[in-house]
């Protein structure tokens, strides 16, 4: 059962990539590791937009995030295309 940060960041990651919408939704019934990417792609996606709010904020703690982001979702999509045959 995913915990709410994981479900949350499953719905915002099949926004992000909706041709991978029905083999994400799949694949975290039983793949922990891809909820786990989940949880922290929502948690890295909520501070991200959170500290883009922040005037204060400098713009390579912001850029940083934005990488983090987008390395955890090229891991999504990584296991995503591997199909569920070579699942762990």
């Amino acid at each position: 059962m995913p915990t709410d940060a994981a479900q949350k960041g499953l719905w915002k990651l099949m926004l992000k990539l909706p041709a991978l919408r029905g083999q994400l939704q799949l694949l975290t019934v039983r793949n922990t590791s891809l909820l786990s990417l989940c949880a922290a792609f929502h948690d890295a996606s909520s501070t991200l937009n959170s500290l883009r709010k922040d005037p204060n904020v400098e713009s390579a703690i912001i850029r940083g995030y934005e990488t983090l982001c987008s390395e955890i979702e090229g891991e999504v999509i990584e296991i995503s295309l591997q199909g569920p045959a070579k699942q762990r």
